[in-house]
């Protein structure tokens, strides 16, 4: 079997056009070309992708699921030639992104100096939002959010994932005991997230399940805030690796109730308009990053 690329372009432009000859038309070919195509197709799979009959085509069970196979291959030939593309040219104009300040400070800011060497035209752009706002309104290109994304009109690319830690200063547990068990916790000050349940909800196993509802004796809204107060002696925090391994490395902080986690860890994701077709700064940029992840 000798399937090619024009052969999952002619199949898939068929479907998405409806009939033989509207594909014929898209494609610069002739409707009696096109029809034959389909047919060498199906010979050389063996089966039949499609029911046609004088006024309709209907996909098979076969053809439906040959139909997603064929898009997931298109697409990933056409991100591999357009990341050829990029490294031959150079992608220029203005790139607007947007982070929690977390994630800006600790995972974007310490390698703007490599990237803008690399790609010394274009003109970088950073903002700082803990919510997904609306991008053409900000003029934002990219937007990295860290969790679980709602479902909305943007499109999300996954970029990495962060594992999370429980985490105090030696200094704090000195004074006020290392936690045995996360029972233990209700005896301790717990540093939590202001007006956002989710980052309140730990990752540890214990009697009732697998995460733990937390009430903060002191919240607030920017996990970097939080890392703060921890790394000043006021408590317990939950935190991404990605903004305390740092501190991890050089002991200021130190990983409390290791036994219970549970090994979630936190999705990071660009996200972006759906009707937008990537521009090369946007491309770059992601590949960039993700690489640095």
């Amino acid at each position: 079997m000798d399937i090619n690329s024009d052969d999952l372009k002619i199949f898939v432009t068929v479907i998405d056009s409806g009939t033989l000859s509207a594909a014929a038309v898209h494609l610069g070919q002739t409707t009696s070309g096109v029809s034959r195509a389909l047919s060498r197709l199906e010979d050389k799979l063996a089966t039949s992708l499609l029911t046609r009959t004088t006024r309709r085509m209907e996909l098979t069970e076969e053809g439906q699921l040959f139909l997603a196979r064929a898009r997931a291959i298109l697409a990933s030939m056409e991100e591999v030639e357009e990341s050829i593309r990029i490294r031959r040219q150079k992608p220029a104009g203005r790139l607007c992104v947007d982070a929690a300040s977390p994630f800006m400070l600790h995972c974007v800011v310490p390698h703007v100096a490599e990237f803008r060497a690399i790609y010394p035209e274009i003109r970088l752009e950073l903002t700082s939002n803990d919510q997904i706002a609306d991008l053409l309104e900000h003029r934002t290109d990219i937007a990295i959010r860290i969790g679980a994304l709602a479902d909305s009109t943007l499109h999300a690319r996954a970029l990495s994932a962060s594992p999370l830690h429980l985490l105090a200063t030696p200094a704090y547990l000195a004074r006020h005991g290392e936690p045995a068990t996360p029972e233990d916790l209700a005896h301790h000050a717990l540093l939590g997230f202001a007006q956002y349940d989710l980052g309140n909800c730990w990752p540890l196993r214990h009697e009732a399940g697998n995460s733990l509802q937390i009430v903060p004796a002191l919240a607030a809204s920017s996990g970097e805030t939080l890392r703060q107060l921890a790394l000043r002696d006021q408590g317990i925090v939950c935190l991404s690796d990605f903004m305390t391994k740092g501190d991890i490395a050089a002991g200021r902080l130190v990983k409390v109730l290791q036994p219970y986690y549970t090994g979630y860890r936190q999705q990071i994701h660009a996200v972006y308009y759906r009707n937008t077709q990537l521009a090369q700064r946007i491309s770059c940029f992601l590949e960039f990053l993700q690489q640095k992840l």
